[in-house]
């Protein structure tokens, strides 16, 4: 609630450099989420590209679903689109990048677009990525079903990061069964 704070969060390690520098630079707070574990190891130009402040990316266009992910969440979404295809379900696949301020603009585009809208996120349910999105939907006069995939309001122990995330409901299985699921229930 810190008025003019941007929370940033990479998708992998070239996003986390380009997010390092703007927000060395951009002139407000900056609450960066540290990535957990190793990177993609996707290619990193020199010299850092420029980040847009507060836009996001638009990865995959689809008709049925659009996946708004956050972060470390985004590989996995961009991964589950693929594999839907192959199902049948065609999902767009949103980057979000900033969880304040979000990319309304881009988002509202297109979860205009599609028959409902699934959130991803490596961080606490209540009062996160999700939330932001449902209150910017039912701010802009977008009722949309909404599937938040997200921790429960719990404390996560330490451990290995994939047991973790199969344990909460972020694995690849788990999230296929819920999203399938959510996708079925729309027809």
């Amino acid at each position: 609630c810190m008025p003019n704070l941007i929370i940033m969060a990479p998708k992998d390690e070239n996003e986390l450099r380009q997010m390092l520098r703007a927000a060395l630079y951009c002139g407000h707070p900056v609450a960066l989420r540290y990535p957990r574990g190793n990177g993609l190891g996707v290619p990193q130009p020199t010299p850092i590209p420029t980040l847009p402040m507060g836009k996001g990316e638009l990865l995959r266009e689809g008709g049925d679903l659009l996946f708004a992910a956050l972060g470390t969440m985004v590989e996995p979404a961009r991964k589950l689109a693929e594999r839907l295809s192959g199902e049948g379900i065609s999902c767009s696949v949103v980057n979000a990048r900033f969880l304040k301020p979000l990319d309304a603009d881009l988002l509202c585009a297109w979860a205009g677009r599609t028959r409902g809208v699934v959130t991803f996120e490596e961080g606490c349910a209540p009062g996160g990525f999700g939330s932001a999105v449902a209150e910017l939907l039912a701010d802009r006069g977008l009722p949309r079903p909404l599937l938040r995939c997200a921790i429960a309001d719990h404390l996560v122990p330490h451990g290995d990061q994939k047991r973790l995330l199969d344990e909460e409901g972020l694995g690849p299985e788990p999230l296929h069964a819920r999203v399938s699921a959510f996708a079925k229930g729309l027809d």
